[in-house]
Order: C-alpha cells, then sequence, then structure tokens
C-alpha cells in the first residue's frame, strides 16, 4: 500500500481512488491489505474529485480500483477482486451455510441498516425525528451482530473473515455518533468485537494518514 500524489496510467499496480474515512473505501482497502496485494492510493478531496476518477467511473464515489483496462467501483466487487486475486484468501473461504449467513448480513447492512445510520449520523437534517429515535432505528441490525457474538469473536467462528470486515467500518461509524451513549449501552459483545478490529494490525496499516513530505 502506498499513498501517490499524481496518477501513473502506466503503472502495472493497482491503484484505489479512497477517502481515509468513507467506510466503503475503509472496507475495500482491509481486503487488498488483507490479501497481500500491493497498491497504490489516491486520497481523493470530497470537493474536489479528480477528473482521473471520474473519467472512468461516473458515480463519483469512491472505492474506486484501476488496474490498466479493469475498472471496479463498487466496496464489495473490489473485495471480492482481492481476496480472489491475492495470496491470503482465508477469510473469504466459508462453508456454503456461512456465505448465505454473510449474504444475508451485508445486505442488510447496506440497505436498511445504511440508511437509518445516515439519518441518525445527521440527525439535525431530520426534526421531525428525535436523536434518539433515529438511534432506535438502527438498533434492529445491533441485536442481530449482538446475537451472533455471544459465543464467538467474530460474525462467523473464532476468526475474522471477510463478513467483519464488511460490516465493521459501519458500525465504528455508529459508534462515533455518540461514542459515550455507546460505551454504556447494553452492546457489550459488539464493543469487544469492535475493540479486537479497531486494535488489528490490519486496521491500523489502512488508517495511516498520507504524508508527502
Amino acid at each position: 500500500m502506498n499513498y501517490v500524489e499524481k496518477l501513473d496510467s502506466n503503472t502495472s499496480r493497482p491503484y484505489l481512488f479512497s477517502y481515509r474515512r468513507c467506510p466503503y473505501a475503509m472496507r475495500a482497502r482491509m481486503a487488498l491489505v488483507e490479501s497481500n496485494i500491493e497498491f497504490d492510493i489516491y486520497e481523493i478531496s470530497l470537493r474536489n474529485k479528480p477528473n482521473e476518477m471520474l473519467t472512468i467511473s461516473s458515480k463519483g464515489t469512491v472505492p474506486v480500483l484501476k488496474l490498466n483496462k479493469l475498472v471496479l467501483d463498487e466496496s464489495l466487487e473490489i473485495m471480492r477482486w482481492a481476496y480472489q486475486k491475492g495470496d491470503s484468501n482465508e477469510s473469504f473461504l466459508l462453508e456454503p451455510k456461512d456465505k448465505e449467513i454473510a449474504n444475508e448480513l451485508i445486505s442488510l447492512n447496506d440497505g436498511k441498516f445504511k440508511e437509518s445510520l445516515d439519518r441518525y449520523k445527521y440527525f439535525e437534517r431530520y426534526p421531525d425525528k428525535s436523536k434518539v429515535e433515529l438511534r432506535e432505528n438502527c438498533y434492529f441490525f445491533l441485536e442481530v451482530l449482538e446475537s451472533r457474538l455471544v459465543n464467538t469473536d467474530y460474525l462467523i467462528g473464532d476468526k475474522r473473515t471477510y463478513i467483519d470486515i464488511s460490516i465493521f467500518p459501519f458500525i465504528r461509524q455508529f459508534m462515533n455518533v455518540d461514542k459515550a451513549w455507546f460505551d454504556n449501552s447494553e452492546y457489550k459483545k459488539i464493543r469487544g468485537w469492535l475493540k479486537l478490529l479497531i486494535e488489528s494490525d490490519l486496521f491500523k496499516k489502512v488508517m495511516v494518514k498520507p504524508n508527502f513530505g
């Protein structure tokens, strides 16, 4: 993983348009690093998105991965590509029944929970609801995760898998909306799970700030 100031269209390494705090970009970076894929990062400004990114992906959102003619602009696509191409795909290998559970959890996370999270995170924009009411709309998913963590450290067993990486950045974002409340909430198992992931070498590596001197 290497931060770059300028893009080289002739590079043989994949490069990733990213934004450090974006949960979608975060999970893409984690999958790439966990898969031991060497890549360059172009850290974008949300207020001044690079033309190079907009040219290859009209969505205008991160992450976007480019390698020669290959362009992937969905975080889950990038994760899948990373685990299939990298030399460390253990976290991607699940039993069929566990893959079904993983797909259901990711669907809930990226759908109903993400919608509720955004409303809670920007609660000032929704004066018809209180902050507490908007937070309560997120509980359905937290309760699912809490129940899955009763007997295991991670969402599927005692080893970190791609399902943890897929969901973790969004729960971390939920935590940070009101950390004092979260630290005293009933979601003890989720707090332990978050701690494992936040303190992991993998997460620390992908959250290094760019330094161009």
